[in-house]
């Protein structure tokens, strides 16, 4: 499913808001976008921008990701787990929607790019999946926040000895890129996930859902067919200065010299649509976390019987974790707690539950950690560990690796215990019409 087939969905299901007001790109459309938080909101009319529209929010709930992939809400962390686990090969296309324009002579400036919050550095892409290719390993796809510099330049945050920073290594001079802004929601998540080097996160996208490619006009990169915009480009050598911008914890990432990407040629879709994902919001949050979780639920069943994983929002969507398991033996809290810090090298805190909570409700996980959870013998604190560069409270010394100190919690009933201690009283169903009437 599209984008465009996505809003489709979304405003026949009454989950789009539409703005017909004309807004500006600069803090004004943000502004909106941030007051409507978690809702999917279409931009019909941009001031400066009278051919374009501007979606914002497709990625903002799990509700959304369960819409365009067919799959129910507490089964998308298997869903995913399964496509990381058999990738399928994706068709190739003669013609794709995403070149039905051609723009040969442009200005980057004729695109709708927001200008996000007073601080930042300017006018910047942050929804945009960049396609490159690794002499050795093939297709990586990934995402690079992008500074608007002049009419053809963005500086690209890249960062280090990650998969597209590893590729330039591998080539002398300039290493193409395609970038592809308003891509599918099973485009985001397969590009999110991160797998090991050799594993192509566009077979990831198309075994979520139908993702067919098309080669780029100008150089020979695939991108998917039903992109709204396709900006085909180098990476240059060249850097320029980069930053402030707010990142994922909602504190703003410093300054960097980072690589300038040159653009050659942009296509789209007729009638295009722009998708604007505010920085440090609950789209950047969810495509950010949401797809670590199957490699939790993966790491934490090779040592137990999990039976769901999910990062929370409380954790800026990157640190936290809750990890549900059908305890088995006496270590199996220890066991999975342990694990999940394997299958998420940035999470910071993870909480261990038993199959009765609801891990999407922090109530049921903070009760659980109340009633069945003594810190004397069920806390497990691991100093000195790698761990994220998004956390402001950890070590950070250039050119080394975050250091942090980790936490576990297992919040399991204690094993061998009576479980009747432990099991909430629940009071029956009623039929309350019958007791309310007309009040």
């Amino acid at each position: 499913m599209s984008l465009r087939d996505f809003i489709e969905q979304a405003a026949a299901g009454g989950e789009l808001v539409t703005i017909s007001k004309p807004v500006s790109v600069r803090h004004e459309l943000a502004d909106v976008a941030h007051a409507l938080e978690g809702r999917t909101v279409l931009f019909e009319s941009i001031e400066g921008y009278p051919d374009w529209r501007v979606i914002s929010g497709p990625c903002a709930d799990r509700r959304y990701f369960s819409m365009a992939l067919g799959v129910p809400v507490e089964q998308l962390t298997q869903h995913l787990a399964h496509a990381l686990d058999k990738p399928q090969e994706p068709p190739v296309l003669t013609e794709a929607p995403c070149q039905e324009v051609v723009l040969e002579t442009f200005d980057l400036h004729d695109l709708p790019i927001l200008l996000h919050l007073p601080q930042d550095a300017g006018y910047y892409v942050a929804s945009n999946v960049v396609i490159t290719r690794d002499p050795e390993f093939g297709r990586n796809m990934s995402y690079h926040r992008l500074l608007r510099l002049d009419e053809r330049h963005f500086a690209a945050r890249i960062i280090e000895r990650r998969g597209t920073h590893t590729a330039m290594d591998k080539v002398d001079g300039d290493l193409p890129v395609a970038i592809c802004i308003g891509v599918s929601l099973a485009t985001h998540l397969a590009a999110s996930m991160g797998p090991p080097p050799g594993v192509d996160e566009l077979s990831v996208a198309h075994a979520l859902a139908s993702t067919p490619l098309v080669k780029c006009l100008s150089n020979e990169l695939q991108v998917p067919a039903d992109t709204e915009i396709v900006l085909e480009g180098r990476i240059t050598r060249r850097t320029h200065r980069e930053g402030p911008f707010m990142d994922l914890t909602e504190t703003m990432d410093i300054e960097r010299d980072q690589p300038i990407i040159e653009i050659d040629l942009i296509t789209h879709r007729r009638n295009p649509i722009y998708h604007a994902l505010l920085p440090g919001g609950l789209e950047h949050k969810l495509l950010m976390g949401m797809p670590k979780e199957p490699t939790i639920f993966a790491e934490v069943n090779k040592v137990s019987r999990c039976t769901g994983a999910v990062i929370t929002p409380g954790g800026a969507s990157w640190l936290h974790a809750v990890v549900q398991i059908d305890k088995q033996g006496a270590d199996d809290g220890r066991k999975a707690i342990e694990a999940a810090f394997r299958g998420h090298g940035s999470l910071k805190h993870v909480w261990v539950v038993d199959e009765d909570v609801d891990i999407y409700d922090p109530a049921q996980v903070e009760w659980a950690m109340a009633t069945r959870f003594q810190a004397d013998r069920d806390l497990y604190i691991f100093p000195n560990q790698p761990g994220s560069s998004l956390d402001p409270s950890g070590i950070h010394t250039p050119g080394e690796k975050s250091r942090t100190a980790k936490m576990g919690l297992d919040c399991t009933i204690p094993w061998g215990a009576d479980p009747a201690k432990f099991v909430k009283g629940r009071y029956g169903e009623v039929e309350l019409a019958q007791y309310l009437g007309g009040k």
